[in-house]
């Protein structure tokens, strides 16, 4: 379906559209001549300047704006006065035509600023209606023309021709789909344009994704230039393949890299291909269990030479890190101060390159609040900087669809020859169009309003916050009890320390101040976090649940395990990206709206309901209670609550946790050496419970907290046997509680008999 004037509304904006007079009767006609064949226009109507906002702020498909600057308007009433929505218009779209009706005699009145911010003036009863039409559906077609960016608009130019292709893939624009019943299906439900845009790279009016040239090439510049990078690649199977492309380029066999604990397994499988020797950092947990950053001194000279000089692998043979890999932001939303850990890091001179994986923040260079805390904000940098990003997560691109960006050092530069060598390595000859249009028009969008799409998204979250602080005061003034939020409870403003609820949300989020984690105002519970160091990315919302205080004690009088929660959001159609045991995580990003806050709310509310009236657990988790009937038959929602939260006191799970975590296992080979034990078949399946003196062989990642616990090549020994106890204790709470079992990552489960037990794969003896 080709796109028309029709798709993108003209909003017309006047009080007259029923008045009787001349000036009701042409504006009744203008709609009408707009809506006919020879202009194709839609049209959206809006009495007043705030109703024109309302819509405007709602809709980002308008193709023009048409405002009737002679509305009556009194100085001294609340009503919105013209010039304001002018500028409203204008912060959200610097590129849309802003058409002012007016009569010909007002036209000398109008000032100057208003003039410079609008494209065109049109006089109500001085032209016929047939040129006032033509004008505007003039200005929709020129504007929907510009919007499209470089690739995305030679994509549907291309597609528009209607093309015969001899050239793969097979069902060459669609057609390939009519000849069975379930190809008409998909044809019918993903609709013509998108096979006629699924393309071959044969076509050469696109240019070549693997060689950056043409529009392909032009649209790769155009994102270094948008999100401020020196060099930027498209990647389209995800950004664990930028990790490979980026250690892939810098690293070999025998290289120590600096790598976060806390770090994607795609970075644990480069370490594994590329043959590098980890020395690993170790991220702070407080006591609820969420994870902190890691120290700023691990990037010191001293630091880096004790542990590499610990290290039984390496010993004395190589000082220096060839990269280093930092999570930015971790999944719980704190965000490093980059240019601190340069800073830290350059007097040695031990570090030859900088990866900074940030897949689930690829908006940080787009607002104010983030500044100095991403990749690509560092300046002056001796060694070059990468940046993963996953376009997809919190953009607008397609799934997978992720950018590769580079800060070229002062001492090195990244040759762009050298490097594309490890991006065809990883690239597919066979690149899927849609997906690059989508990383192009992400760009465009954000180059547009980036700052203003930021800031809604920043505003809506900070209102859910202060919301929740607010409710969870009343509660506890009551005497009651609701779900809290990790986040400051007070922060200074206007040199006061106040509620968070009672911060007002622009201030909160047009200051980064608020959000900067500190000593002396510790909430977050990281007791020795260094000065301007980290701060709370205030999309990422971590709710927590009731049972544990600030010191992490479990509480004697009940708690309310987050599973437990998540699992009844579920059954609401809520979906949370990630649970702990007494918090989760919601992701405030460009899909959110207020609809989805209002339905949160009222969810964690019902919970709360049912919760407080001991509602039977078979009337909120009916096909739990159905699928193990002996274990929870009789149990009701707040008793559930209750045994799963003794349990997790009464058996420490919380601190066995801890100490798991606190622990990096003696590496009896390297990662590599481990994988290559895998592949010949070299390995044999052990219980958890005998993994005492044993190498395993593959990455063992519990979710929560999504940390690996262990490396391929890593023995359980000495301290580390904390490790295989938490495995194990988490091995009895899924017995104990069935229908609740964890993702962790190399661990198979076999079944013997009634129970569960925990197995993974380790050296052969």
């Amino acid at each position: 379906m080709k796109m028309t004037l029709a798709d993108w509304p003209v909003l017309i904006v006047s009080g007259e559209f029923s008045a009787g007079n001349n000036e009701g009767h042409r504006l009744r006609e203008l709609l009408q001549e707009l809506k006919k064949k020879t202009n194709d226009c839609t049209v959206i109507t809006a009495a007043t300047y705030e109703d024109a906002l309302e819509i405007f702020t709602s809709r980002a498909d308008i193709g023009c704006a048409v405002i009737d600057w002679d509305l009556e308007f009194e100085e001294d009433c609340e009503k919105m006065p013209p010039e304001i929505l002018l500028d409203r218009i204008r912060c959200r779209n610097a590129k849309i035509p802003v058409i002012l009706l007016t009569d010909h005699l007002e036209t000398e009145n109008l000032p100057g600023y208003v003039l410079k911010q609008i494209n065109d003036c049109l006089w109500k009863t001085a032209d016929t209606i047939e040129f006032i039409a033509g004008r505007i559906a003039n200005w929709v077609k020129s504007y929907s023309e510009d919007i499209l960016p470089e690739f995305f608009g030679k994509l549907v130019e291309y597609s528009e021709r209607y093309k015969y292709a001899w050239h793969t893939p097979g069902h060459l624009g669609g057609q390939g789909f009519l000849r069975a019943p379930a190809g008409v299906a998909m044809f019918k439900f993903f609709g013509e344009n998108t096979f006629r845009s699924d393309l071959s790279i044969s076509v050469p009016e696109l240019g070549s994704l693997l060689d950056h040239e043409g529009a392909a090439g032009d649209a790769e510049r155009n994102s270094a230039r948008v999100f401020g990078a020196d060099q930027t690649y498209y990647v389209l199977n995800g950004t664990s393949t930028v990790n490979q492309i980026i250690w892939r380029s810098q690293v070999l066999a025998g290289d120590v890299a600096l790598v976060d604990r806390n770090c994607h397994k795609s970075l644990n499988y480069a370490m594994v291909i590329t043959g590098a020797t980890p020395v690993y950092m170790i991220p702070r947990r407080n006591a609820r269990g969420i994870i902190g950053p890691v120290r700023l001194s691990e990037f010191s000279a001293d630091s880096i030479k004790k542990r590499i000089a610990a290290h039984p692998l390496i010993g004395e043979k190589n000082s220096r890190i060839k990269m280093s890999a930092l999570t930015n932001s971790t999944y719980d939303g704190v965000c490093y101060n980059t240019g601190a850990i340069l800073t830290e890091s350059a007097n040695a001179g031990l570090i030859g390159n900088y990866h900074f994986d940030e897949a689930w923040y690829a908006y940080a260079h787009f607002h104010p609040v983030y500044r100095g805390h991403y990749g690509m904000a560092v300046k002056d940098c001796r060694r070059p900087v990468f940046c993963s990003q996953s376009t997809h997560k919190l953009l607008t691109a397609f799934s997978q669809a992720s950018m590769l960006h580079i800060r070229n050092g002062s001492d090195r530069r990244i040759d762009p020859v050298l490097f594309n060598e490890s991006y065809m390595m990883h690239g597919s000859t066979s690149p899927q169009y849609s997906m690059i249009a989508s990383l192009d028009v992400a760009t465009q969008m954000m180059d547009d309003n980036g700052e203003t799409i930021m800031h809604d998204i920043i505003c809506e979250a900070i209102q859910l916050r202060r919301k929740m602080a607010e409710l969870e005061r009343e509660a506890c003034r009551s005497g009651d009890w609701f779900f809290g939020m990790w986040q400051p409870h007070k922060v200074k403003y206007h040199g006061e320390m106040v509620d968070f609820a009672d911060c007002p949300t622009d201030y909160l989020a047009e200051n980064q101040a608020p959000w900067v984690l500190d000593a002396k105002n510790n909430w977050h519970g990281f007791e020795d976090i260094e000065n301007d160091y980290v701060m709370l990315d205030p999309i990422k919302l971590t709710i927590t649940t009731p049972g544990i205080d600030d010191k992490g004690n479990l509480l004697l009088n009940g708690g309310i395990p987050a599973s437990i929660v998540s699992n009844f959001l579920i059954r609401h159609n809520i979906v949370c990206e990630k649970t702990d045991y007494y918090s989760f995580l919601l992701l405030n990003s460009l899909g959110t709206n207020r609809a989805k806050q209002g339905s949160l709310l009222a969810a964690l509310f019902e919970f709360k309901k049912l919760y407080d009236n001991d509602t039977p657990l078979a009337a909120v988790f009916p096909e739990l209670v159905k699928n193990y009937p002996e274990r929870y038959k009789n149990e009701t929602l707040k008793s559930h609550c209750i045994a799963m939260h003794d349990y997790l006191r009464e058996n420490k799970i919380l601190e066995l946790m801890h100490r798991a975590f606190e622990v990096i296992p003696m590496p009896s080979m390297l990662p590599v050496e481990a994988a290559a034990h895998v592949v010949r078949g070299d390995v044999e399946m052990v219980d958890i419970a005998e993994l005492d003196n044993r190498t395993v062989a593959v990455m063992l990642v519990p979710y929560p907290p999504g940390i690996p616990v262990m490396m391929g090549g890593e023995t359980v020994s000495g301290e580390a046997k904390a490790i295989a106890d938490y495995l194990l204790a988490r091995e009895e709470f899924e017995n104990v509680f069935p229908g609740y079992e964890g993702d962790i990552h190399g661990i198979t489960r076999e079944e013997r008999g009634s129970r569960t037990v925990f197995r993974t794969l380790c050296i052969k003896k």
